[in-house]
């Protein structure tokens, strides 16, 4: 897995996004695509992401509508792409909440310039910035993320490494999913990047000694053979 920011490509074009996914990745830019905001949304659920490259021209919700509801959401940097040029469409992005505009057809060195000017003026602002809860409650736990702190029902609070705590976040944020290895460690270390020194199923077996009834019969983090960990009760935020 390489280390370098996580950008997605919201185009239905399949010929740009495989251009552009093979620009990124050999400037050492990790890539995921989306052909529309239903798949975008997916992608935003599932992962961490540094920068959005957002097609105007969507089927379905356009860029603008898109743009809009990130940005209400979240302060992940936007470059909108387009083939307009007018500049009522570029104005019109940038009131939307987009941190630059790149009208196609573009060259690649153009669009590499502007990706690490945008994450360059940004640092730090990947994190959603609309209202997030203080806490999480499933089963006999709460985990007070203001505090980073995880208790138990009996009112006796558990330690957690910054592993554990970022791995733990990352799953109550995403309860009765699916979560492969590398989604986990994406998700995890968008909160520190030294968070997970070790293996995500060494931190899973850490978490499961202190979360668990029965550790060797684990019931709150289960594994799903194939695909990854999953956290299985329901969760509730406030």
């Amino acid at each position: 897995m390489q280390d370098g920011p996580h950008i997605l490509i919201v185009d239905d074009h399949r010929e740009i996004r495989e251009l552009v996914s093979r620009a990124l990745t050999k400037e050492g830019f990790r890539v995921s695509v989306a052909a529309d905001g239903r798949a975008m949304r997916k992608v935003l659920t599932d992962a961490r992401i540094d920068l959005v490259l957002l097609d105007l021209m969507l089927p379905g919700e356009d860029g603008l509508s898109l743009c809009r509801a990130l940005r209400a959401e979240s302060n992940i940097p936007i470059i909108m792409l387009t083939a307009k040029g007018e500049e009522i469409d570029r104005v019109i992005g940038l009131e939307m909440g987009a941190d630059d505009y790149l009208a196609k057809p573009f060259g690649s060195r153009e669009l590499i310039a502007r990706i690490k000017a945008v994450l360059r003026r940004s640092p730090g602002n990947t994190e959603d910035t609309g209202p997030q809860p203080r806490s999480f409650h499933f089963d006999r736990w709460s985990l007070d993320t203001g505090a980073r702190a995880l208790l138990r029902d009996d009112g006796v609070t558990v330690p957690l490494s910054t592993g554990e705590y970022d791995l733990l976040v990352a799953l109550v944020e995403r309860p009765q999913r699916v979560l492969n290895r590398d989604q986990l460690l994406d998700l995890a270390r968008g909160r520190s990047s030294a968070g997970l020194d070790r293996s995500i199923d060494t931190q899973v077996s850490r978490l499961r000694k202190k979360l668990e009834r029965d550790p060797g019969d684990p019931q709150l983090i289960k594994t799903v053979w194939g695909g990854g960990y999953m956290l299985t009760p329901t969760v509730v935020r406030k």
